[in-house]
């Protein structure tokens, strides 16, 4: 039986319950290794003698082998070594997540087998400048955009523009006495420009703001396409920034159809990036111009996958990851 090693944390939500449930009406078995468990409580070994690598995770449950696992879904990766700050002297902690870090993110990018996500490929989708670089000469329409520091180009670019939205290119949030806040997009008007200079300190990404006809969320997993749209003018709080009434819009969301050249060039930017998995934002304007915005390397798709009947998207990811569907190789020694 082959074995699917699915990387996430104990927290994570019932989408890996339904991937779960469909890989193994694939016939394969589901090995789990939560990371906010390692590695307190999951060990994690990987050893080489006799001419032969063996790796080993032990959890509280059981003793599983590895390197002879058939796929790896790289879900999530949060709160890695959770507990180990209350454990160790704070001089040694920081340099422990350190070599936390490259050992479990090192293992995952040397497994020999193919893998729906990996860190690296993470790292490089987390370049929103790269993304945008490549939507366009793909032919997809992207809004005008400046990301800087300089005070001055983004003055520049919001009188020359005046409509202009800014928004921070990482899931950037402020801690402020045990209460997060995220940073969500937001219109950048003339009158707030002598408020810039701050940006001296962190750069920001601003575009031409696009008048929304309705938004899109394309979730792609190999070749299958679930494009959902939403009117998010309807509602004030989601007008420049959807997430912002995310938790009140989860029902709102419909099953809608891209043009085939739209659908093609999605395609193929997964192709470029060599992935499986792309969560991707689009705007429509009045004129149906369909604008690319972003594309999220492991973007959620539970509230999606419940609008499809049976959990679609989670049977696509399952598909791929047991080989039952066209997937794209990206085994290490391919």
């Amino acid at each position: 039986m082959n074995k699917i090693l699915i990387i996430t944390h104990t927290a994570d939500n019932f989408s890996i319950e339904k991937v779960t449930e469909y890989i193994e009406k694939n016939n394969c078995q589901v090995i789990r290794f939560d990371v906010d468990l390692y590695p307190l409580q999951n060990k994690l070994s990987t050893t080489f003698q006799n001419g032969e690598w063996v790796s080993i995770l032990e959890t509280p449950e059981a003793k599983h082998r590895l390197d002879d696992i058939a796929a790896i879904w790289y879900r999530r990766a949060y709160n890695i070594g959770n507990g180990l700050k209350e454990e160790l002297d704070a001089k040694f902690y920081g340099p422990a997540m350190g070599e936390i870090r490259n050992t479990l993110f090192g293992f995952i990018e040397s497994v020999d087998a193919y893998s729906l996500g990996k860190p690296g490929v993470y790292r490089r989708l987390d370049s929103k400048e790269e993304q945008l670089k490549i939507a366009d000469k793909l032919g997809l329409t992207i809004p005008d955009t400046c990301l800087t520091n300089n005070p001055e180009e983004a003055r520049k670019f919001i009188l020359q523009h005046k409509n202009v939205i800014a928004k921070m290119q990482t899931g950037f949030a402020i801690t402020e006495d045990g209460v997060e806040n995220v940073v969500f997009t937001n219109v950048v008007s003339e009158d707030k420009l002598e408020e810039l200079d701050s940006l001296l300190y962190c750069p920001m990404q601003f575009q031409k703001m696009i008048e929304k006809k309705k938004e899109l969320r394309v979730t792609i997993v190999g070749r299958d396409v679930y494009a959902f749209e939403i009117d998010s003018q309807q509602f004030e709080d989601a007008k420049v920034d959807w997430r912002k009434d995310g938790v009140n819009l989860l029902d709102k969301w419909v099953r809608t159809e891209l043009p085939g050249d739209v659908e093609e060039k999605l395609l193929e930017l997964l192709d470029i990036y060599n992935v499986d998995y792309g969560a991707i934002d689009m705007i429509v304007s009045p004129e149906d111009e369909y604008y690319f915005i972003e594309i999220n390397a492991a973007g959620e798709f539970f509230w999606l996958d419940n609008l499809t009947e049976g959990n679609l998207i989670s049977k696509s990811i399952a598909d791929v990851l047991c080989d039952k569907a066209p997937r794209r190789n990206n085994m290490v020694m391919a």
